[in-house]
């Protein structure tokens, strides 16, 4: 007697991590010529709306001029998340302020905390800031922020292009090069001028940061931000005394954040 033959047995499919980027360069190309010549309000309705970019989040400090991108942003959606990071440093007028923001705009915060551990064995006693600047701030922002983001596909950036020449040609869409996911960055602000913005805070009666009235008009955390005297840059007032102008989440004159 003929023995039976068992069915063949099937292929299994070979579980495959998808390890390639979200975005490419050509995607940013592709989407800063899709939205050529629309304008800033049409562009985020577009992304946000159509799911264009995946995943979105805004990274806001609620420093000076974050009111702005964060009221363009709710006015489309207010369910995008609003990371914030806080450093256990901020003024208290900027906690202040970010709550009566995120009130009046219904926004969906989402707040940052350093690791407790890394606090612990690194800044023990909250001073890094005064002999390690950047020491500080990988701790409080840098490595905070990197977690925060690996779950997102893209972010909305606060820059402009009249802020510093590095920002002066900019596109709306970008790569960002901080690591190899191929997250998007996006710059809905990056074509408006100083007049453009106070237009906006004045024709949406938004409030304004308690702090600049007071000579601050780039807001940090509070140890190493410093008055700015008039006519100085608006910058000059970050990290007085060191060489750094930027908190190293991005290169000089790319920093992302509101």
């Amino acid at each position: 007697m003929k023995p039976e033959l068992s069915a063949p047995a099937q292929t299994r499919t070979r579980d495959a991590l998808d390890l390639a980027p979200r975005f490419t360069e050509h995607d940013a190309v592709r989407l800063n010529n899709l939205f050529r010549g629309s304008s800033t309000q049409e562009m985020l309705a577009g992304v946000i709306r159509d799911n264009l970019a995946g995943d979105l989040a805004v990274v806001s400090s609620f420093g000076a001029e974050s009111a702005v991108l964060l009221h363009l942003v709710a006015s489309v959606d207010a369910r995008v998340p609003v990371l914030f990071l806080d450093t256990g440093k901020h003024f208290a007028e900027t906690l202040a302020y970010r709550d009566l923001l995120v009130e009046r705009l219904g926004l969906n915060l989402v707040v940052l905390s350093p690791d407790a551990e890394a606090l612990a064995r690194k800044d023990e006693t909250g001073l890094r800031w005064s002999y390690d600047p950047d020491g500080c701030c990988e701790i409080r922002k840098v490595r905070p922020l990197e977690k925060a983001l690996a779950r997102f596909d893209a972010s909305f950036t606060g820059r402009k292009a009249f802020q510093a020449k590095t920002r002066a040609n900019l596109p709306r869409f970008e790569i960002d090069t901080s690591d190899a996911q191929g997250r998007l960055k996006i710059n809905p602000l990056i074509d408006w001028d100083a007049s453009h913005i106070e237009g906006y805070f004045i024709q949406n009666d938004l409030p304004r940061h308690p702090l600049i009235a007071q000579g601050y008009p780039s807001i940090g955390c509070s140890p190493c931000t410093t008055q700015v005297a008039p006519g100085e840059d608006p910058r000059s007032g970050r990290w007085k005394g060191w060489d750094k102008t930027e908190c190293g989440i991005h290169k000089p004159g790319e920093e992302p954040f509101l």
